[in-house]
């Protein structure tokens, strides 16, 4: 099926300048981001939590709901929602990332959900683990993908799909993957997977398929749009790019003092100001967060807490003391026992994936309170 109107979202169209087209418009109101004051909470609260959806948002009748678990396996399965609750459950909590967080900032803009470093949140998962589930159908070997199809229907880049992706068998064998059908203690909303969604710990949000209607073992590997085609970081159309797998090294800061309605630069007052935020990494623990007060120039280490959970965000903090009114630029970074290290370059792609470059903002110091006033570049 072809419908050329999706074409300048599926083609990995660059916009020169900052205009957001109406394309990405219908994109940015359809899905939101979480705002950045919602890093003081350990746990996201439901309507704070990012979301992306690819295609609708199904409707869904739990009555009439089953998941099915076929493919290469000797003994399928096919469980309703009662049947799934049934079975041994956990309690997970993880940090979901778009890939696409940071798409905004880079330049050229790739053409798509127009994110700045906001696509994230972090959550208590509840459901039964996966590997039961796949020791129970018995593979019929380990060599191939299990794809994970949701029920949201669309068209990209010229193909009618219901969306799924793939992971390979040995990765679906961790014991920290989970079938969810409960997000901080309640039934998932709607626009978060209802009834049922794979929760895959580490991993960016593209592979958390939403709304699961079948899990599939193949005997080879998975080459669906969304997996062989998107979620790439490609340089150019004919190169192939490198898969996007895990969460890369990000550090956010909880904006200081007060915002400017529209420009969003933070006023605070000339005094000591204990600034914090959250840093996490799908590839390995968080060990180092970094502040910088004058752009990314100079740098001091923060003071990281202990991890709420193995695949949750890090607090950390650090006290700034400003020495003269006058405007700053806050930086903040993460490096993770790895080694990953967030850079202070734009990581530039086609697709506008894994771009984890370090947040700046803004910020304007003031002698008082009364000193407050609109930006310089505003314009009304």
């Amino acid at each position: 099926m072809t419908n050329k109107v999706t074409d300048s979202l599926s083609a990995g169209t660059l916009i020169e300048g900052p205009e957001i087209t109406q394309s990405e418009l219908q994109l940015a109101v359809r899905n939101h981001s979480m705002p950045l004051e919602a890093l003081q909470y350990a746990i996201t609260p439901i309507g704070l939590h990012y979301v992306l959806t690819h295609f609708d948002i199904p409707a869904v009748d739990p009555t009439d709901w089953a998941l099915t678990v076929g493919g290469r396996v000797r003994h399928p399965l096919r469980l309703n929602v009662e049947h799934l609750k049934a079975r041994p459950s956990t309690t997970i909590t993880v940090t979901l990332e778009c890939a696409g967080n940071g798409r905004a900032r880079l330049s050229p803009r790739p053409l798509s959900q127009p994110w700045l470093v906001e696509a994230v949140g972090t959550a208590e998962w509840t459901g039964t683990p996966l590997r039961p589930l796949l020791d129970e159908v018995e593979p019929m070997d380990d060599t191939g993908d299990v794809v994970f199809t949701g029920l949201d229907r669309g068209i990209q880049g010229d193909i009618e799909q219901h969306y799924e992706r793939g992971l390979p068998v040995e990765e679906c064998r961790r014991d920290e993957i989970l079938v969810a059908y409960a997000m901080n203690g309640q039934p998932l909303p709607p626009q978060h997977g209802f009834p049922v969604r794979l929760i895959v710990p580490g991993w960016y949000g593209m592979t958390h398929v939403k709304w699961l209607r079948a899990i599939t073992v193949l005997d080879d590997r998975f080459l669906g749009y969304q997996q062989a085609s998107a979620y790439h970081s490609r340089l150019s159309d004919d190169d192939p790019g490198v898969p996007v797998t895990r969460i890369l090294p990000r550090a956010l800061l909880v904006p200081p003092g007060i915002p400017d309605f529209m420009s969003r630069v933070r006023f605070l007052g000339l005094a000591r100001h204990v600034l914090s935020g959250r840093a996490w990494s799908g590839c390995a623990p968080i060990t180092r967060v970094e502040v910088s007060a004058d752009g990314g120039i100079s740098w001091t280490e923060a003071t990281l807490e202990d991890s709420i959970a193995p695949y949750a965000w890090r607090s950390w903090s650090y006290v700034w003391d400003p020495t003269k009114p006058g405007e700053y630029e806050l930086c903040v970074r993460a490096t993770d026992d790895a080694g990953n290290v967030q850079p202070t370059a734009q990581n530039w792609n086609r697709e506008g994936v894994q771009n984890n470059s370090v947040q700046r903002v803004r910020v304007v110091v003031v002698e008082s309170s009364n000193q407050v006033q609109a930006p310089a570049d505003r314009r009304i």
